[in-house]
């Protein structure tokens, strides 16, 4: 009986692990149906659905675009703030639909490096926190 107990927590927390694990594995459609485009209302479109998601490592986000139209990159705060791909964080991606896995915690920026698109509004800034329980979104529009 006292072996059937033991195993019955030892299933119940396996069984919490895993499902923290699994919930830490969000896919998140940047834009939701708008999409990773020009957004109609600046970048606060983008602020905006960023406000309402919770990202922790291990979350993807996804980037729908058509290839040759837009692309993704992430960039450092400076080069957010000024729309350059100059100091590029990884490689640019320029096929749509884009997957980036948050590997890290801490502040995430992501810019279009297709003509004007970045100072028309088409840039993310995320906050990504190291577990579930913490806030997702950045607290200021970029």
């Amino acid at each position: 009986m006292e072996s059937q107990k033991k195993m019955i927590v030892v299933f119940g927390l396996v069984a919490a692990v895993f499902l923290q694990c699994v919930a830490a594995e969000t896919s998140h459609v940047v834009g939701d149906s708008v999409g990773w485009t020009i957004p109609q209302n600046g970048a606060q479109e983008y602020v905006t659905w960023a406000s309402g998601q919770k990202f922790v490592v291990g979350d993807a986000l996804v980037f729908s675009f058509a290839t040759g139209t837009h692309d993704v990159v992430e960039v450092p705060k400076a080069s957010f703030d000024s729309c350059s791909s100059t100091n590029p964080i990884g490689s640019t991606i320029t096929t749509g639909t884009a997957n980036i896995t948050l590997t890290s915690s801490g502040e995430h920026y992501y810019i279009c490096t297709f003509g004007r698109h970045c100072e028309s509004g088409q840039k993310l800034a995320i906050t990504v926190s190291a577990s579930a329980t913490s806030p997702g979104a950045s607290p200021s529009a970029p």
